[in-house]
């Protein structure tokens, strides 16, 4: 053989020992990640191959499935009320994929989850479809339905988190504007320009602003301040006058902060009254003396820096909260109102909230209760877990005093109910450096106590920025007290 021939062979040699190189580590190596790959044709096919089981809020199916033809997608998802439940439910479309808990618990609903496989041998003897299990949550419908009918008829990008102190279980999780997973659900080119135009619109309704979404939470932030100041030493009495002038003079700076509720009241106020008028002079203050590795430290015991959901809950996972690292004097001292470079979501304010609520002691938030079987048997039960001791009792019944005073005869009046404990703080959070010309954000958290210990804590977000309002008339208690309201009212029966 001449040497351009065995040149030539010795190549192809070498190509035929990388394709099956190549083949055996395709077969072996990633198999199993191919097999069950999203956007593997066959994935698809089974998981619509028959119905899908049931997403269930107060013992009522959400979801459903319906038969179609013409293609080899056998079932088509459909979902009930489903603008008001797809921050919760997500989306399941044979062409866009999936979202949230029909995504995270996808082996359950389509049926292939590997504790159906006794059932599923036996389907095949007597010749039933296969069926898939359901997922129960923690929602509770009337709350749930009252925070979407309010925020909506506010025309307003917002959302509404309530969560039950004691268990952290998620009893609401809105967000608007909203979308209908159902007209999405197939795979026309139809259905593809359907949810195109919703990732196009300005107002954003794909996203779950609940989990997914961070903004300074303004002065809500104010309750976790004092909880900072009262565990590091600051403040001992929270009725005692401080020190902090009003206008505050910001550190390093020319400039100086006053509050809306006037210099003459916030001036060297005390923290409860600050709390009541949320005078900014105060909390700045008291940020500035907790130093910044301080109030780090407080807010990641609430949640801040670190993952809500565990990697169970899947594409339930929240966007991190952040209190940012290494900040000045400036920047620290204005994290104590809640603004700099400070972000929250509508979650973790609903998780500090709760935490106070709970004698500080902070709840790991779940909204599936348990998992069932196509025969409604528990396959898996959720049992609350504590994610942390935020602050010790004796700081949360402070905060709760405060909070409940605030409620009484501060800027929280518009949560009180007949016969509830109310504890409320209002927020209204900056945006932008111009803030003449920036709508603000407004925010509203609170919690409310029965006798018999049944507690909610809610916390209220709201992007004014489409609705007709002047910007004078934005304001956390305003607009969010009210929502508030009526989430509670809905959880403890009021």
């Amino acid at each position: 053989m001449n040497r351009p021939l065995r040149h030539i062979a010795i190549f192809c040699g070498l190509l035929m020992l990388a394709l099956l190189i190549r083949t055996n580590w395709l077969q072996y190596a990633k198999s199993e990640e191919l097999a069950t790959h999203e956007h593997n044709r066959r994935v698809k096919i089974t998981q619509f191959a028959t119905p899908r089981g049931d997403i269930i809020v107060g013992g009522k199916a959400v979801t459903g499935s319906k038969l179609v033809e013409g293609t080899d997608f056998k079932y088509q998802r459909t979902f009930k009320q489903g603008p008001m439940y797809a921050p919760v439910t997500g989306y399941a479309s044979q062409a866009q994929g999936m979202s949230l808990l029909e995504k995270t618990y996808d082996s359950i609903l389509s049926g292939q989850d590997e504790r159906f496989a006794f059932r599923h041998a036996k389907d095949i003897l007597t010749g039933e479809e296969r069926r898939g299990g359901g997922v129960v949550t923690t929602i509770v419908p009337k709350a749930q339905e009252v925070a979407y009918k309010d925020l909506t008829e506010l025309d307003a990008r917002g959302a509404v988190v309530a969560l039950e102190p004691s268990t952290g279980k998620v009893l609401a999780l809105v967000s608007t504007p909203s979308y209908d997973p159902s007209v999405f659900a197939g795979n026309s080119f139809k259905e593809g320009d359907k949810f195109q135009a919703l990732i196009d619109e300005k107002s954003k309704p794909l996203a779950n602003r609940p989990l997914r979404e961070t903004f300074p939470p303004g002065s809500t932030f104010k309750i976790l301040t004092a909880a900072a100041a009262l565990e590091h030493g600051v403040i001992d009495d929270v009725d005692a006058p401080t020190e902090a002038v009003s206008p505050y003079p910001l550190p390093l700076s020319t400039k100086t902060i006053s509050s809306e509720a006037g210099d003459a009241a916030c001036n060297k106020a005390s923290l409860k009254v600050a709390m009541q008028f949320s005078c900014n002079n105060v909390f700045l203050d008291a940020a500035l003396k907790v130093g910044d590795q301080g109030m780090r430290e407080t807010a990641e015991k609430f949640g801040f820096n670190e993952d809500v959901y565990s990697d169970a809950f899947g594409d339930m996972l929240a966007t991190k909260s952040l209190y940012p690292d290494k900040l000045d004097k400036p920047g620290t001292a204005l994290t104590g109102m809640g603004q700099g470079s400070l972000t929250s979501t509508p979650m973790q304010m609903a998780m500090v909230t709760a935490a106070l609520a709970n004698n500080g002691k902070l709840m790991q938030p779940y909204i599936v209760d348990k998992l069932v079987g196509p025969d409604l048997t528990t396959l898996e039960e959720h049992e609350p877990q504590l994610k942390s001791d935020a602050v010790s009792e004796e700081t949360a019944k402070k905060i709760q005093e405060m909070m409940e005073f605030t409620a009484k005869e501060g800027s929280a009046k518009r949560a009180l109910i007949d016969g509830v404990t109310v504890g409320g703080k209002t927020g209204t959070a900056q945006r932008g450096n111009d803030v003449t010309k920036e709508v603000p954000y407004g925010w509203f958290v609170s919690y409310g106590k029965k006798a018999d210990g049944q507690s909610v804590a809610v916390a209220v977000f709201i992007d004014p920025t489409a609705m007709d309002i002047s910007r004078s008339d934005i304001s956390g208690g305003g607009l969010g007290g009210p929502i508030a309201r009526n989430v509670m009212k809905a959880v403890l029966g009021k």
